[in-house]
């Protein structure tokens, strides 16, 4: 039975990704079995569970924001918006505002933990000539989803100068879980994510691609294959879970990614030779990229379980349900 003073973490954008990921996790590490959590959901729920209470709101919405966050030690703040202009500010902005408001002021209050973006740092829509490490300025790229990326890491930084709030940012590349990697590297209109190769090289070739089982090998702006920055669901959900409680992750601001950027030309050749993918090159603008993450595995002694192949096996070994189908929630 729980009490009082046990742990309650508040999860936002608890039915995500991530936070469905974290939640799972959590409940089964033996270690922090006298953990609560509640979930603040918008539109989803999550399924019923003695120790997870869920709460309805919209996290711009100030009195919502306090009531989620009565009795709470930590916040774990997953809630974003994608290229939605009419939502991004609300969300990322004023949402954030009111969480660091309520924690700052709680008598509860412990921790508080922002899962960042590398579209902060451009992603790889500009030149990176060293890797990217977390002093590097921010940079954000055309769109309202970088900018709150930025707008983010700023706000929450300048808290912790102003309150000497005990908060961290986790800054993680594109996540992946399930099959996305596969659904990635689709010539189909349901491609996963960006590029769509389907648009960059016209529908006849796209079907014809389609048909073959061909996956893309993108290159850079130079023509050399392209390095992006990747980390796993579950790599991400370890690197949380070290950072809580964990006093030297006060204040910081950390890159959480995969030891190695997945190369293009790696990933195809792999695919190439495990399961007889034709390769198709293509050529676009992007730049390579190399997300240092360095930070992160000295000071929570967080070390990322996937690289390359385990990445690759994982997506072209999921069989995904019938009931389970893709689902876009945002556009971008």
């Amino acid at each position: 039975m729980s009490t009082p003073s046990d742990p309650l973490i508040l999860v936002t954008g608890a039915t995500g990704k991530v936070g469905r990921a974290f939640i799972t996790r959590l409940l089964a590490d033996k270690a922090r079995g006298h953990w609560r959590v509640r979930a603040f959901c918008h539109q989803r729920a999550l399924p019923p569970d003695a120790r997870v209470e869920s709460v309805f709101g919209a996290i711009q919405d100030r009195a919502a924001v306090q009531r989620a966050l009565e009795g709470v030690t930590h916040v774990l703040h997953l809630a974003t918006s994608k290229e939605t202009p009419d939502d991004a500010m609300d969300v990322s902005v004023k949402g954030l505002f009111w969480l660091l408001e309520g924690c700052r002021a709680s008598p509860s209050f412990r921790q508080f933990v922002l899962i960042g973006g590398d579209a902060a740092v451009g992603h790889f829509h500009y030149p990176h000539p060293v890797p990217v490490v977390e002093t590097q300025p921010p940079t954000a790229y055309p769109g309202c989803y970088a900018l709150s990326k930025v707008l983010e890491e700023t706000m929450l930084q300048q808290v912790i100068v102003q309150y000497d709030l005990n908060a961290c940012c986790l800054r993680a590349p594109w996540i992946m879980e399930k099959d996305d990697l596969r659904a990635h590297l689709s010539f189909g209109e349901d491609v996963f994510g960006a590029p769509r190769w389907c648009d960059l090289v016209g529908p006849e070739a796209a079907a014809a691609h389609l048909a073959s089982g061909a996956v893309p090998v993108l290159l850079d702006a130079n023509g050399a294959g392209l390095l992006r920055n990747f980390v796993h669901v579950d790599d991400l959900v370890s690197a949380i879970l070290a950072a809580l409680d964990q006093p030297r992750a006060r204040g910081q601001l950390m890159n959480v990614a995969m030891d190695e950027p997945v190369d293009y030309v790696r990933l195809g050749e792999h695919l190439a030779r495990t399961r007889g993918c034709p390769l198709v090159r293509i050529r676009d603008r992007y730049h390579s990229t190399w997300l240092d993450n360095s930070k992160a595995k000295f000071l929570l002694g967080w070390r990322p379980a996937y690289d390359l192949e385990r990445l690759v096996e994982s997506a072209w070994s999921w069989q995904r349900a019938s009931d389970d189908p893709r689902r876009i929630w945002y556009p971008g």
